[in-house]
């Protein structure tokens, strides 16, 4: 029996296996999964054992899976194309008699509350209908998501976006990874579903003080309408599919969408999320 990981050479994976070797987990019980070769390699030098899965070609999947695995679904990063991509997992779980699936979903998983939900609460549907003893890990917004809006901060003492009063509970990417790894080491966590989220959530006037702090000059938060938004966006040259996406999570943002708290993350991974402080000390060293 193996922990089998999909998108291990991902940023979140790589952070997943180093967080379930921190916890004692044997290497040679981790199958790290993944397309990057190079990556590959660099994980089996932590000992752990490495497949090619490469979602376009099923078999793949169907070779690295076997009875009795449990099997750690890191949602893809190809936006449109990821239901089809996670069925492929799904299916080769069922059919090779996996123990157990552990998927990461989207804070909240209501398809009408975040522009990203609609592919991860298709999957979870998915996941269901396999009838696959499952459980799923709603993750909510990484800190490191928020590099741009640093760089921005840096250089012209300014944050805008059209978000405006609403909170993001977010946390560190090895915060997620740390309890992911419990989720797949521990027993008692099959058929739970966990809002995963900072114990603490803030907006962005909080954000642009504790990065200020952080590099030690003034920044200020500029709260601007979708509109003033997009406008923005257009004179900087991005394309009108980003927009759409970045105003339409802003507002989903300020819709409260990002904001949820529940203390399932720190209750599973044994300890308080990273502060917001404390990462944008690191993210700015």
């Amino acid at each position: 029996m193996a922990i089998v990981i999909t998108g291990a050479t991902g940023q979140l994976g790589t952070l997943v296996i180093d967080s379930m070797l921190e916890r004692g987990a044997a290497p040679a019980d981790i199958v790290a999964g993944g397309r990057n070769v190079e990556r590959l390699e660099q994980l089996a030098s932590k000992g752990v054992r490495t497949a090619v899965i490469d979602y376009a070609r099923p078999e793949t999947a169907a070779d690295a899976i076997s009875a009795d695995d449990t099997v750690v679904l890191i949602s893809g990063n190809e936006v449109g194309t990821r239901v089809a991509q996670h069925e492929t997992i799904i299916d080769a779980a069922k059919a090779a008699g996996a123990a157990r699936i552990i998927y990461t979903s989207v804070l909240g998983g209501d398809p009408d509350a975040l522009i990203l939900a609609p592919e991860h609460v298709a999957t979870e549907s998915l996941i269901r209908e396999s009838g696959l003893p499952a459980t799923v890990v709603r993750n909510g917004w990484y800190t490191e998501n928020y590099v741009a809006d640093i760089a921005q901060g840096e250089t012209t003492g300014v944050i805008a976006n059209s978000a405006g009063t609403g909170r993001v509970a977010s946390a560190s990417r090895a915060d997620y990874a740390s309890g992911i790894a419990a989720v797949a080491l521990e027993d008692g966590h099959e058929g739970k579903v966990y809002e995963f989220s900072g114990d603490k959530a803030w907006d962005f006037d909080e954000f642009a003080k504790t990065l200020a702090d952080a590099i030690g000059r003034d920044v200020e938060y500029r709260a601007l309408t979708t509109q003033e938004h997009r406008a923005a966006l257009t004179s900087n040259g991005v394309d009108e599919r980003a927009i759409d996406f970045i105003t339409g999570l802003d507002t989903n943002i300020r819709d409260g969408a990002l904001g949820l708290t529940t203390g399932d993350l720190s209750r599973v991974s044994g300890r308080p999320t990273t502060p917001l402080a404390e990462t944008l000390r690191t993210l700015t060293a």
